[in-house]
């Protein structure tokens, strides 16, 4: 299946530009989510590539052809799209069989590829209706069998699943992710879903405001954000931040929060670049990782703070805890968080080889 590259791409709408410089490469046979808020280009990105909408600067290639301003039916590509678009008077066959037609294929071969897709998405019993007797998945389904019969060897995905419940959007995050793992098509799928892009990317690429943050793994935007905007981004709840300035202590470097007296030992804390005494940091930290006290092992900081309130939402429980001017967040087991959501404090351990330190300023990590 061809690579997409994305090199230095530029859009501008006038003086608004919403994407700046982005380069970007997909290596064929990934699934590769573009992810981040409404607004930060991503869709944009993906219709340079459909060639629905034209870059104002940059080249965009497929494989080794340079498809920048190629039209949309010359490039090799199907997308399917959050609305769906299927023609409500054609049954589920003739919506399949649209595209096809205009292809000149024979009459077998189009059968053919119908059967295929039919049987992969489990639609075979519905070809003879058409779209109003179908449920939200199964329109969707329909939506992402248009797009395989044209056997080509790239997929965009544009919120395919916004429309959908919840339960509905886990049973196709499951079956879009059961398709590429069979078919291996190269992937680009677009959303602001965070569940949807850690469960379904083999790499994700953040964006905000028309730059790519970082592009890597689940487990690396997860464990490893490069900065502020993908550590809050990326995590329900959301990383706690704690502002801090470096200081050497009697028993090496920590960052310490002159508030509340909150110090974070850094003797172990991997360096990107020499740490500079005095230098604003902002300490960043996922509520999973504080722990009851008991038990823990390896160098922690122990916190002892009031309890401002909880929420529950099934087998988890997240405390939230006061430090001045600021709440942070701790997600703990029902079990361990019971006894602690009655108390007007709760004692929590925070293993300080999973904290991350962020330069104030420019919100890079260090």
């Amino acid at each position: 299946m061809p690579a997409v590259e994305f090199r230095d791409i530029v859009k501008r709408y006038g003086p608004l530009t919403v994407l700046e410089h982005l380069n970007l490469r997909i290596e064929d046979g990934e699934f590769v989510v573009l992810l981040g808020p409404s607004g930060c280009g991503k869709t944009t990105l993906l219709n340079l590539l459909a060639g629905l909408l034209d870059p104002s600067g940059g080249e965009i290639r497929i494989g080794d052809r340079d498809v920048t301003h190629l039209d949309p039916k010359d490039r090799g590509l199907a997308m399917v799209f959050q609305s769906y678009a299927l023609y409500p008077t054609k049954t589920v066959r003739g919506n399949l069989k649209f595209g096809l037609s205009a292809r000149k294929l024979s009459r077998d071969e189009i059968d053919r590829r119908i059967a295929w897709a039919a049987k992969l998405l489990q639609i075979e019993p519905l070809l003879d209706r058409k779209p109003a007797q179908l449920s939200g998945g199964q329109r969707q389904r329909v939506a992402i069998g248009r797009a395989l019969v044209k056997q080509v060897g790239v997929f965009l995905f544009d919120e395919p699943l916004s429309n959908l419940d919840a339960k509905l959007r886990t049973e196709m995050r499951i079956e879009i992710k059961k398709l590429h793992g069979q078919l291996r098509n190269t992937v680009v799928y677009v959303t602001h879903d965070q569940v949807e892009a850690m469960t379904m990317a083999t790499r994700i690429a953040v964006m905000d405001q028309g730059v790519i943050q970082q592009v890597g793994t689940p487990d690396e935007i997860y464990d490893r954000p490069e900065n502020i905007f993908v550590a809050d981004f990326v995590g329900s709840p959301a990383m706690n931040f704690v502002d801090c300035a470096l200081q050497a202590e009697a028993d090496g470097l920590a960052a310490v929060d002159g508030r509340s007296g909150l110090s974070f030992g850094l003797d172990d804390y991997p360096w990107r670049r020499p740490p500079e005494p005095g230098r604003p940091v902002t300490i960043g930290f996922r509520p999973e990782h504080l722990r009851p006290p008991n038990g823990a092992e390896g160098r922690h900081l122990r916190l002892d703070l009031p309890v401002g309130h909880s929420e529950k939402s099934g087998s988890d429980v997240v405390l939230f805890l006061s430090l001045p001017q600021r709440m942070i967040a701790a997600k703990l087991d029902a079990a361990a968080a019971e006894p602690l959501r009655r108390q007007e404090r709760a004692s929590l351990a925070l293993p300080l080889d999973r904290i991350a330190v962020f330069d104030t300023a420019s919100g890079q990590r260090l």
